[in-house]
């Protein structure tokens, strides 16, 4: 269990955004390619921020859109937050 939670700590900001991102459910290749632009573009209050949308539901993979996970950012009531994930969205979606 120790071994876990120190491999844990050891996550960099980015894998732990990407993980979190598969977590509320956006597919493997849009978490990856937005976690790294939010990394660069949001601060690590804002991250955490972001954290606690994915402890609220869990779900699989490509199961969520990036539309429905801007709406559920609009929660969070921080403009910067919605529009890092909007144009980090917009992005990932065409490559």
């Amino acid at each position: 269990m120790l071994l876990l939670a120190t491999l844990a700590a050891c996550a960099t900001p980015e894998t732990r955004v990407r993980n979190g991102l598969k977590t509320i459910g956006l597919s493997e290749p849009v978490s990856a390619c937005m976690a790294g632009r939010m990394v660069d573009r949001l601060s690590l209050g804002q991250l955490s921020k972001l954290d606690r949308l994915g402890k609220l539901r869990k779900r699989n993979p490509g199961e969520i859109s990036i539309a429905e996970f801007v709406k559920q950012t609009r929660a969070l009531q921080d403009p910067e937050i919605v529009a890092v994930v909007t144009s980090s969205g917009l992005v990932c979606a065409i490559k």
